[in-house]
Order: structure tokens, then sequence, then C-alpha cells
């Protein structure tokens, strides 16, 4: 019997714009394709191919410096177009042109059945490593460290969030596959919501399932390794996401590296809200022509509205990315601001009389309505993050590059996405995430 996990801390801000379970390729069939070095954190990447150059899905495009048996492939077949770079010559994306037809694969001698170096070795040559993430630090897993857990949240509470009951149950036979593979290499968590499909977990008996209830953060990997398996120093625990491990399972059923994902085209400012079926790494620009509103300048994101990156119309989906959010930018100049009634308007704090219907949905633009200010010390974000560390204490250890204390507040255990909420919250608008991440990013490379 699943054990059951009441987070009381948290918020589920509730937006319009959520994908319908449906799949629509009608226009959906992108022309090209991008893999982004700059989704990965601390990577340094080196090419491995160049413009004009032949690939199929499968083969690398480059990999890490540092790492380079972590390769990082192609997730269609085609040519190389274009590698972009920015200041530096830095890369930017490596962009493939997909060729007519069905997607040509590289083949891989993949066997469920192989030891956990021959199964690891496969993983790395078909580029599903990357896929797979580490805390400390929240950067690609390092291949030559053992992890004590595997963590899998098969559920998403965020803003429009992916349902995963309608993506797994579509892949359900590569999903548990995927799972026999993590399973050899630490024990597996698999957590799950409180209205999951039972098939989801009931067909898992390599992994410990537990089910998480209460709002958003509740999904988050973050806060269920907090209260199932909490990390120590020295201690490595591998996350991976729920499609990730469905393309995980295609590898050693399939032989091959199928980089299809079902990604939620969603957001107040999408006409039909959507889920389309595509390889990773997508132009989302065809997948949006003809589906978006005209009266406002939009936002797009690759992700959700709190942990998500900003991309152009003419950008690419982000690796970590299964949804494309579409919000108004919120440029526009607001009479009154924040002093006028707003029964429209979400407030946190109760400052609007919106939270007398706490059911409905908002229309929320990215404007931050107010600036940077100094970093006072209130109870905000105590209210929204669930985890037992103090995250005003752990930010501000961050800014002064505290060392010991960060270690002593818990950095270890967190990732910028856990503090998305607090981002949301704060009153002196704090770039929580950005801080979290670049304090990572400091405690790396002074302690390797």
């Amino acid at each position: 019997m699943a054990k059951v996990y009441r987070i009381k801390q948290g918020l589920d801000i509730k937006l319009k714009g959520k994908a319908e379970s449906i799949i629509k390729q009608e226009h959906a069939n992108p022309n090209e394709y991008a893999l982004k070095p700059t989704d990965f954190a601390g990577l340094t990447p080196k090419l491995t191919v160049r413009e004009g150059d032949t690939v199929k899905a499968g083969t690398p495009l480059f990999y890490d410096k540092y790492h380079p048996e972590v390769k990082y492939v192609s997730p269609v077949s085609g040519v190389v177009k274009e590698v972009r770079r920015g200041e530096r010559r830095r890369i930017l994306e490596v962009v493939v042109s997909k060729n007519e037809g069905a997607i040509e694969y590289e083949t891989f001698d993949a066997n469920e059945n192989a030891s956990i170096d021959e199964i690891k070795k496969v993983m790395l040559e078909a580029g599903i490593f990357p896929a797979i993430k580490q805390r400390p630090y929240d950067i690609v897993a390092d291949p030559h460290t053992k992890p004590k857990a595997v963590f899998v949240s098969a559920f998403d509470t965020a803003p429009l969030a992916v349902d995963y009951d309608f993506v797994i149950n579509r892949n359900l036979d590569a999903f548990h596959a995927g799972l026999r593979i993590l399973s050899k290499f630490a024990p597996l968590y698999l957590n799950v919501g409180p209205t999951s499909s039972r098939k989801i977990y009931e067909g898992s008996k390599e992994a410990k399932v537990s089910i998480f209830r209460g709002p958003h953060p509740a999904s988050n990997v973050g806060t269920q390794i907090n209260k199932l398996n909490p990390i120590n120093k020295d201690e490595v625990v591998w996350t991976i996401a729920p499609q990730d491990i469905i393309i995980l399972g295609r590898l050693f059923e399939e032989k091959k590296y199928d980089a299809r994902i079902l990604t939620a085209v969603c957001g107040s400012e999408i006409i039909n809200p959507l889920y389309v079926e595509l390889p990773k790494g997508f132009a989302v620009k065809e997948v949006l022509c003809g589906n978006l509103k005209d009266d406002n300048t939009i936002r797009i994101i690759s992700g959700n509205v709190l942990t998500g990156t900003k991309i152009e119309e003419t950008g690419y989906l982000g690796f970590y990315s299964s949804q494309i959010t579409v919000i108004p930018e919120g440029d526009e100049y607001e009479f009154l601001g924040w002093a006028k009634p707003g029964f429209g308007k979400m407030s946190v704090s109760r400052t609007f009389f919106s939270w007398l219907n706490m059911n409905k949905k908002y229309e929320l633009s990215s404007n931050l309505h107010g600036e940077e200010r100094a970093f006072v010390m209130t109870d905000e974000y105590d209210k929204v993050f669930p985890m037992d560390i103090l995250p005003v204490q752990l930010l501000k250890a961050i800014l002064a590059k505290d060392i010991d204390k960060m270690e002593q507040l818990g950095i270890y255990e967190v990732a910028p996405e856990d503090f998305a909420l607090c981002e949301f919250v704060c009153t002196s608008k704090i770039e929580s995430q950005r801080i979290v991440r670049e304090g990572l990013n400091y405690l790396k490379t002074e302690l390797s």
C-alpha cells in the first residue's frame, strides 16, 4: 500500500488556457529542430558536426568537454543547417533541418538484460544520459558517480502542466521498461498524485510508490526528496522526467533514439489549447501558426510560467520542456496600477476581492507590477515553501557566498525550480531562481 504524504505549504496558480487531452497534428510539422547547450547548466560543449553534415536521429551533435562520454544527439534526421553562436563564440543552438519523409535512426545494441556497465554505455551513446539530472547542483548526472536513489515524479502540479496520466497511459509499456532500467542503478522512488491512474504504478514492482497530496510544488522532485530521502553532503540523487523515461524504454525496446514527446500548447493567448506529438527541440513557429490571439503582444515560454524560459516566435522548445505557454506580455500602461479595484486580478495576500472566488481562473501577464527592492524578512516564502529548509536565510547565504552557511541550510537538496513560488509571491521582486542557480554554480566550482 502506497504511503500518502500531505503537502500543506504551496500555491496552486489557476490560469486560463489548459490544454485539452487531444492530439492535433494537422499543422504541426516543423522543418527545423535545435539542440541548445544553454539548456544544460555547467556544460562546455564541443562540436562533433559541421554545417552541411548529414545526421540521423541519435547522431551526436556535441559532447561535454569534461565528460566526453556524455553525448548530446540529434532528435531527427536531416542536415545540420546552422551552428548559432553568441558572445565569445559561445554555442547557443545547433539547428538541424529535418529531411522529408520518415525519420531515419541510428541503431544501438540495447539489451535490458545486459550488465549495468553495458546499459550505461548504450545510454551514453544514444544521448539518453543528459535527460538524467543529479542533485546536488541540478546538473546532468555524472556517469561515474553511483546515486543513492533515483526519483521520478509522475504528475505535475505546475500551472497548465502536462497531464501525465494522458501521456503515460499512451506509452505504458515503454514507461515501465524505462523504470526497470533505472531500478538497476539505485533504489527507485516513483511518486504519483492523488488522482493518478493506478496503471502507472501498479505495474512498477521495482519502485517504491508514494502518493503526494497538496498544492504546487507537491509534484516537484525536490519536495519529494526532502520528505522521503533527504540528501546529505557527498550523496547523489538522480531525477528524470516521465517522458524521458518513455524515450529510455523505447531505446531498449526498439534499439533507437525516438525523441517524440507530447507537448502541451497552452496559455490564455492560445485559441485552441491542445497537444502535439513531435521530437524534442522543434521550432515553435509552425506549431503556433494560426492558433494565436491577435489582441495582445505576447510572451512565448518554453516550459511553464514559473520555471520556463522566454523564447522568440522563431525559437525552439527546450530540452527539458514539455509545454509551450503563451501569455500576454503585460507591457501596456495600467491606470492606477495596484490601487485600482481588481475583481479579476489574482492576489496571494488578498489585496483584491477576487480571493472570494477560490476556483476562478486568471489571465495573468508577465508584468511584475513593481521593481526589485530591499530584501525584507517576511513569512511570504514559508507559506509556499514546503521543504524543511529556511529559504530566505539560504538565499542570503548564497548572496554572501558563505559556503559553510549554504551547506548548513541545505543547498545540496535544492534546485532553482524549488524557489519558483517564492519568486512569484515575493513583494521585493527578488529573482530567487537566478540566485540559487548562481549559488549552485559557485559551490560546484569551489568544491570541485
